[in-house]
């Protein structure tokens, strides 16, 4: 029987007793299960007034409010569910994952801590950990806290990710682009970790490398901005502006308007004397400025000079 037959047949059930709350439980996890929270939450409220002191229900409303964006009454239902039964550590792993949503990183860290005071062994508690203290701007306890995913479940991609990109950005190149290609093993098509060990082929002065990457990048994802702004830009740099020009021009075509996209493309057309191009790419900067990286009015200055040095 499918999920669907199976809630019309418990919502038959219910229209001939509504006090089944048995099958007003299992229609509610089931519509949970099936996609359908909004439907699970009106059954899961009124089994929590005939129930008032069962923490599965209080569990599941937190479940989903969560799943409605709702967090401040996920936070409620995870903590009443916290008061009926403390030994619950379901409640507290996704009560973490609530106030990590809620940018409350330190609450969320308590509460990950705890569920690692039962179970040392939990990964995904050490993963969070690791999310809330970069969040925070500690890239110690991060780094250890995916070494710490990373040793318990060598195959978790996301651990083995973050822990390149942390070591990426202090520097550390080599245990960067091994943990990138561990990714790249785990998972062949991780174009992330492709753009990942381009920039530091970029920033090694491995162009020929770079581009490679690059290409597989915009391979795997065609939408990827940061991957064409820096294909362009390393174009550029090394004098083919042509092929500078194509590559964000594809950008704006694949991935829309885009304030950066515009700026290079006016700065690129600058170094090929294209008045032209250089002109309605900085109007469509400066039109697109919500996605522009650069103050918006020093764009307009430099527009501006350029005019009065290039009258019409």
């Amino acid at each position: 029987m499918s999920n669907l037959d199976k809630i019309e047949e418990l919502q038959n059930i219910l229209k001939e007793d509504a006090s089944n709350f048995q099958a007003r439980r299992q229609l509610a996890v089931l519509l949970l299960d099936s996609g359908f929270p909004e439907e699970a939450l009106q059954h899961f409220l009124y089994l929590a007034k005939i129930f008032p002191s069962d923490s599965g229900i209080f569990y599941n409303l937190g479940i989903v409010y969560e799943k409605l964006k709702n967090f401040d009454k996920a936070e409620y239902f995870y903590l009443k569910a916290i008061e009926t039964a403390p030994e619950e550590m379901d409640a507290y792993y996704n009560l973490g994952l609530v106030y990590t949503e809620k940018k409350e990183f330190d609450k969320a860290i308590e509460c990950f801590d705890k569920v690692l005071q039962t179970d040392s062994d939990d990964s995904n508690s050490y993963f969070n950990l690791g999310i809330c203290y970069l969040k925070k701007g500690d890239n110690t306890n991060a780094l250890m806290n995916f070494q710490k995913t990373a040793d318990l479940n060598e195959e978790d991609i996301y651990a083995q990710f973050y822990i390149g990109n942390i070591l990426k950005d202090i520097g550390d190149y080599e245990g960067a682009t091994k943990k990138f290609y561990k990714v790249l093993e785990l998972s062949p098509e991780y174009s992330w970790a492709y753009y990942n060990l381009a920039v530091i082929d970029y920033e090694n002065g491995n162009f020929d490398d770079a581009i490679k990457k690059l290409n597989k990048t915009i391979e795997l994802n065609p939408k990827d901005i940061d991957a064409y702004e820096i294909y362009s830009k390393l174009l550029a740099k090394s004098g083919n502006l042509t092929e500078a020009a194509d590559v964000i021009q594809t950008a704006i075509q694949n991935c829309g308007e885009n304030g950066d996209l515009y700026y290079i493309q006016a700065q690129i057309a600058k170094k090929n004397n294209d008045s032209a191009t250089y002109s309605a790419a900085m109007n469509n900067s400066l039109a697109n400025h919500q996605t522009l990286s650069v103050n918006p009015k020093l764009v307009k200055l430099e527009y501006d000079k350029f005019l009065a040095e290039n009258p019409q």
